[in-house]
């Protein structure tokens, strides 16, 4: 939901998508509002207070919690296009001066120890939160690969569990602790890939996953996983660390139900449902038809 053009289309599907069970949206926003604190960093066709409000308040006409999403710390590029915080603080960037055509890395980071960075980032949440009423932020910071590089000056040569631990907690005192809101974020970066072997996305080889302990036990884990497996076994270890943890799969159906099955043998009150995500696989028109979302909602009616 990086434009106008999303946000209005997803207003137009909320009533069907609540026809079929849904009770919580997330809209992943990041750039794409006309944000008045910083207009600079305004993406391309972002939307209007007006066309949130109407999102808003059909989400409210369904008793539909509406969530934003502001990606933090990873993501901030995509192929050759940079985001616009990067793009207009190229200070911030954690690679500063390096891959000038993101060539050779997945996605750019912004540093978590720049001194100037959290005050603007902050000033989007709180935009977001006021224009959204929002009772919850998701901060992202999932599939974060740089970040303690030898480039960045701050960063260099510092544990990079810390480094995230440091980010998480930032967010999380704005959130949670000022404003009062809930704060979740993706797991995949709490999960020690020497440990549960999901790999390199799913899970941490870079030495961030030493994070789950240095974190509060409030935020709630969106843990993803979007292949068919026997187990997934970060479930129970987010759920015994005292995390509430709510499993988000994707477009493989037989992915999305061997996961809503595991999910549900735990007779735990902080597992929380099953998350459905799109990434691009379905148009926003199309939402109601997309399989994992029909075989979730079922479920769990």
């Amino acid at each position: 939901m990086t434009s106008q053009n999303k946000t209005e289309q997803l207003t137009k599907v909320v009533d069907e998508l609540t026809k079929l069970g849904t009770n919580i949206i997330i809209a992943e926003i990041n750039y794409g509002y006309e944000y008045k604190s910083h207009p600079e960093l305004r993406g391309k066709n972002p939307s209007k207070r007006e066309h949130i409000k109407k999102l808003l308040a059909e989400c409210r006409k369904h008793n539909v919690r509406l969530i934003p999403q502001f990606q933090c710390l990873g993501h901030q590029s995509w192929r050759k296009n940079v985001f616009p915080l990067l793009l207009k603080y190229p200070q911030f960037d954690e690679r500063l001066g390096k891959y000038g055509k993101n060539e050779q890395i997945y996605c750019r980071s912004w540093c978590p120890l720049h001194p100037g960075v959290n005050r603007i980032v902050f000033d989007l949440m709180d935009e977001l939160i006021l224009v959204f009423e929002a009772d919850a932020l998701h901060v992202g910071m999932d599939e974060v690969f740089l970040i303690g590089e030898d480039s960045c000056p701050r960063c260099r040569g510092k544990n990079k569990a810390k480094l995230f631990a440091k980010a998480v907690n930032d967010y999380h005192k704005h959130l949670v602790k000022k404003h009062k809101i809930e704060m979740l974020m993706w797991g995949d970066r709490l999960i020690d890939a020497g440990r549960i072997k999901y790999g390199k996305w799913e899970a941490s080889a870079n030495g961030t996953a030493g994070a789950i302990n240095m974190i509060p036990k409030d935020i709630i884990i969106c843990d993803w996983h979007y292949e068919k497996r026997d187990k997934y076994e970060s479930i129970p270890m987010f759920l015994k660390k005292g995390f509430r943890v709510w499993p988000a799969g994707w477009k493989k159906l037989e992915a999305t139900m061997a996961l809503i099955e595991y999910s549900r043998s735990f007779e735990n009150q902080r597992m929380l449902g099953h998350l459905n995500t799109t990434w691009g696989a379905v148009p926003i028109k199309d939402f109601t038809k997309f399989k994992p979302i029909l075989y979730a909602t079922i479920y769990f009616r």
